[in-house]
């Protein structure tokens, strides 16, 4: 199955997958994000897509350079793996090994040292996955927040 960027034509079936990966984003909000990594430059961001010979996409990896502090390391920019989804059908076929492969190359080229990701804390399939691929855990988070102006 060849890797290759995502383009324009990609767009239905990138969107059916972010919204398997990210179902309480909106149908609207995926467009509008997929649309958003799609103006962007190779020097900031990349997706990679899988593509089955008939089946359409079978999976997709979204990546950036994040230039801010990113958990876990030391150095910047980081590449971070924003998303990975492979088709459930699809999976321990080597596709999502191959994305993260595409991933790593592009942040080589671009001087990057280190790549993180993250996942939600249950979400064990993708903590397995991520270890399978070399990444090592480097910390856990709950997220907090207060809305202002309610007692």
């Amino acid at each position: 199955m060849p890797i290759r960027v995502a383009s324009s034509t990609d767009i239905p079936d990138w969107i059916a997958l972010r919204a398997r990966l990210w179902p309480g984003t909106s149908r609207a909000e995926h467009r509008a994000e997929v649309e958003e990594w799609l103006a962007g430059t190779p020097d900031r961001c990349i997706v990679f897509v899988a593509v089955g010979a008939e089946r359409g996409l079978l999976g997709f990896a979204e990546a950036a350079l994040r230039h801010d502090h990113v958990n876990g390391c030391e150095t910047t920019p980081v590449a971070f793996l924003e998303g990975i989804f492979v088709r459930s059908e699809m999976r321990g076929t080597g596709i999502g090994a191959a994305l993260v492969r595409s991933v790593q190359a592009w942040a080589i080229e671009r001087g990057c040292t280190e790549l993180a990701s993250d996942a939600a804390l249950a979400n064990r399939d993708s903590h397995a996955f991520h270890a399978a691929m070399g990444f090592a855990e480097t910390e856990r988070v709950v997220f907090f927040r207060k809305r202002l102006g309610e007692t």
